[in-house]
């Protein structure tokens, strides 16, 4: 897995209620090293329902996908990962353990951030699963559950990575929040270079990865990858543009019309993969963030019901085709905590090439929760 981190770090993270087979899509035309599902429950395949499964399959086009399982029942990790590999086959990349997730609704039954309390029911957890599938077993978690945790800042995922590795764990992702913090304040990259220097296996780094920038500062830490989550956010492009500037290559700016262009395309994407177009919303007011009006249009998108309306609702918020509008983020717009650098937007019109309406057909050049 280090070998494979090193030809491409930038890998697209599990985002629940995000990372659907569109938005894998998009982000591997846009570089991504590898795509990660939403957070599956174990549960939920035990029972079998047809809706998780909907999280797990892959579309046609995806060449390979990573499932993120989330429980605290070793026995259903080592059912959902047998299970997994089963249906996907050589599809299957990896399977990644959420140790990470903050929601309440899963830290109360055990799961997710909550495992960061007992590493030893962690490490059983993903022996079982390294046990009952052929693929790689990874873990995804927090510098801690809140910051009196165990003792100083960071014991607890020291504990914890040591305890998963020696269970048989391939890489460990550590994102520099607590969980306690969910997304507020700035992500603490001290523990991830930590455990990038304590362990053997691979670390992922995560946190505040929102621009090119910060995705390369983050391999400083040590880590072999880095995890992008909320900088996919209307940015599918934001992985090819961090392995350019980490090979010393110009990362360029692009116009307004690339960004509508590739809204439009992953609206299609929607469509054609099934899902529900109601997702249309919340991508056009990441892909419409920064144009002339932005809101009155992302307003707009709340009443759009098909494709053909999202796909004018583009076509009217955008400049004239005769201009070269760039598109610069407002600051009282910006999601990203004070003193991380803003990002570009920065589509590739290559991409936008190869946009269509038939299921599982993506862009041709390159390939696009805690």
């Amino acid at each position: 897995m280090r070998a494979a981190l090193a030809h491409s770090p930038f890998l697209m993270a599990p985002m629940a209620g995000v990372s659907d087979q569109a938005y894998r899509l998009m982000a591997q035309a846009g570089g991504a090293a590898l795509g990660y599902s939403e957070m599956v429950s174990c549960a939920g395949i035990h029972y079998g329902g047809e809706k998780t499964w909907g999280l797990v399959d892959p579309d046609p086009a995806e060449p390979d996908l990573a499932v993120q399982l989330f429980g605290s029942d070793p026995e259903l990790f080592a059912e959902a990962a047998e299970k997994v590999q089963a249906r996907l086959g050589e599809r299957l990349a990896l399977i990644d353990v959420n140790m990470a997730c903050p929601v309440p609704k899963v830290t109360k039954k055990g799961e997710g951030s909550a495992l960061l309390d007992s590493p030893v029911l962690a490490a059983e957890i993903v022996q079982a699963c390294v046990e009952h599938c052929d693929v790689p077993v990874t873990v995804k978690t927090r510098r801690a559950r809140r910051p009196d945790g165990q003792g100083s800042a960071g014991d607890q995922v020291v504990d914890l990575a040591k305890a998963v590795e020696a269970a048989g764990a391939s890489a460990i992702g550590v994102h520099g929040r607590y969980a306690s913090q969910f997304y507020r304040g700035e992500s603490d990259d001290g523990p991830v270079t930590k455990i990038a220097a304590e362990l053997s296996i691979p670390v992922i780094a995560t946190g505040d990865a929102l621009t090119p920038e910060r995705c390369v500062e983050l391999l400083g830490t040590g880590a072999a990858g880095v995890f992008v989550a909320r900088g996919t956010y209307g940015n599918p492009w934001i992985f090819s543009d961090a392995l350019a500037l980490l090979r010393g290559e110009p990362v360029p700016e692009h116009t307004a019309h690339e960004r509508i262009a590739a809204f439009k395309l992953h609206v299609r994407l929607l469509e054609a993969t099934g899902a529900h177009l109601a997702r249309a919303r919340s991508l056009a007011g990441w892909y419409l963030r920064g144009l002339p009006n932005a809101a009155s249009w992302r307003e707009r998108a709340m009443h759009c019901s098909s494709v053909d309306e999202y796909c004018a609702l583009a076509d009217a918020a955008g400049p004239p085709l005769s201009t070269d509008h760039r598109v610069t983020r407002p600051r009282s717009a910006d999601p990203r905590p004070a003193g991380r650098q803003k990002c570009r937007e920065v589509p590739r019109s290559a991409l936008l090439a190869g946009q269509t309406t038939e299921r599982g057909t993506a862009a041709t050049e390159g390939r696009p929760h805690g």
